[in-house]
């Protein structure tokens, strides 16, 4: 998988040679994307059932007291958190806190969740930023990387590019370049374009995206995210991580808006 693609900004239509660009991704990216389909059917067919290891919260689809709906999925290596309303999985890792109690954080550091011995469960939001308790209201399935055919490739591609352009107000340039997992690029891609549009539209963080280029993703033997002086959002993936193997979008907000 190897290919540029650049989208048009809000202000004109997309040009032919904009669609044949697509559509060459989307030929390039359809045989890996069988394979990664299947690999994804066969993970799914092992734990989708099984339940969360000792020691996590059940797996399930819960609800915080302040109406904040989010599944919770312990079946895999390591537990998966995802907002009922949005695309992007976090990849939380478990660090110990006083009185036996357990932080779930994000790969920034963030505090996502808070389990006491006792199963008591708290979400850390930005609403919330003092935590506010959650309890489970119904099963979920399990979180797994997003599987796609050529056509619904070309569609996503031309539909993530248009929004990123129209946020930022000028054309940018998306680059792909891997084989090894198009599944985690795919869901990389839709990580990485989310994170700009949210800045794009946020006050805050709107001046630090105006230099905005490009966005690169690629495959490598580590996950990381930069953003360089030439306007080239750059993110590496490590296929062999799965999941955890995406920088979140915290960590791209980091990359791009860096803390004084």
């Amino acid at each position: 998988m190897s290919s540029r693609v650049k989208q048009e900004t809000a202000r004109s239509p997309i040009p032919a040679t904009m669609a044949f660009a697509l559509v060459a991704l989307a030929i390039l990216l359809a045989p890996g994307l069988a394979q990664a389909q299947a690999r994804g059917n066969a993970q799914a067919d092992q734990t989708y059932d099984n339940p969360a290891p000792r020691g996590l919260p059940a797996n399930g689809l819960y609800a915080s007291e302040i109406g904040e709906r989010f599944i919770f999925d312990g079946r895999g290596i390591r537990p998966l958190f995802r907002f009922e309303r949005r695309e992007e999985t976090w990849v939380l890792r478990t660090t110990p806190a006083p009185r036996g109690d357990v932080i779930f954080r994000n790969d920034a550091g963030a505090q996502i969740l808070r389990v006491t011995p006792d199963g008591g469960l708290t979400l850390y939001t930005t609403r919330a930023p003092n935590g506010s308790p959650a309890t489970r209201i119904g099963p979920a399935p399990a979180l797994e990387l997003p599987t796609l055919g050529p056509i619904r490739l070309f569609t996503l591609m031309n539909q993530r590019g248009s929004l990123v352009s129209q946020a930022v107000g000028r054309l940018i340039v998306i680059n792909l370049d891997g084989d090894q997992s198009e599944a985690l690029m795919v869901d990389a891609l839709i990580v990485t374009t989310e994170a700009v549009i949210r800045m794009a539209r946020t006050p805050t963080f709107r001046d630090r995206v105006a230099g905005l280029r490009s966005i690169t993703l690629v495959e490598g033997p580590r996950s990381s995210v930069t953003f360089s002086r030439n306007g080239d959002l750059r993110v590496v993936v490590d296929p062999r991580q799965g999941q955890a193997g995406r920088p979140s979008s915290s960590s791209i907000i980091r990359a791009v808006a860096p803390r004084e």
